[in-house]
């Protein structure tokens, strides 16, 4: 029987993995992912590697391999349904005529999750935002002064999200936390000023909650 399974895996780290997570890659024929995700299972079998460069092309091999009749796991990191590659399999398997029954979505941790819990922050009184992927940011503009702390996903970095902010008159002293690698053991978490932020180095890896 086809079966496409899409697993979120969480931040990064295995203490997030849940145990639905192990088990179905575990019994599947093929896992398909990050070489980041791949290794942060004990226990798993045939697998192929991607990176951003190959992902649409990987993610179609797991829809034909399914297909054909593989038990597959897609990995994907924090959950598949922000930011994650569920939207992207579904289009794909529209395409390819994939049951879309035959797509099972393992839920997973959300670094944003993990990033409210760091700080203390109820995120159903947050604004949750994701801009992975896009060039155009601008709706950050519409909740930023609710009223809620604003936890985001930036586009591309820390301060080019940042820069955005100020140039469209954001007071450069706005309290910011950022959330770096969460979940691994250099992970850091800095509360600062956006101003602050512009002289100081991050990787792509981050949270940003705007208050």
């Amino acid at each position: 029987m086809s079966k496409l399974f899409i697993v979120g895996i969480g931040p990064g780290s295995k203490d997030y993995l849940t145990e639905k997570a192990k088990n179905v890659v575990k019994n599947a024929d093929i896992t398909i992912g990050s070489w980041r995700a791949i290794n942060i299972f004990d226990d798993i079998g045939e697998v192929i590697g991607l990176d951003v460069k190959d992902l649409q092309e990987k993610l179609e091999n797991a829809v034909d391999l399914a297909k054909n009749g593989k038990k597959v796991c897609v990995l994907s990191t924090g959950d598949p349904g922000f930011s994650g590659v569920l939207k992207t399999i579904k289009k794909i398997a529209e395409n390819k005529n994939f049951d879309q029954n035959s797509i099972e979505v393992i839920p997973g941790i959300s670094s944003l999750q993990l990033a409210a819990a760091k700080n203390r922050i109820s995120w159903d009184e947050a604004n949750i935002m994701t801009f992975h992927g896009r060039e155009n940011i601008s709706d950050i503009l519409n909740v930023i002064d609710n009223g809620l702390p604003t936890i985001a996903l930036p586009s591309k970095s820390v301060k080019d999200m940042v820069k955005f902010l100020l140039d469209n008159g954001i007071d450069e002293n706005r309290k910011v936390t950022i959330c770096e690698k969460l979940s691994y053991p250099e992970e850091k978490v800095i509360t600062t000023s956006l101003k602050e932020v512009l002289d100081s180095n991050f990787s792509y890896m981050c949270v940003m909650i705007i208050y």
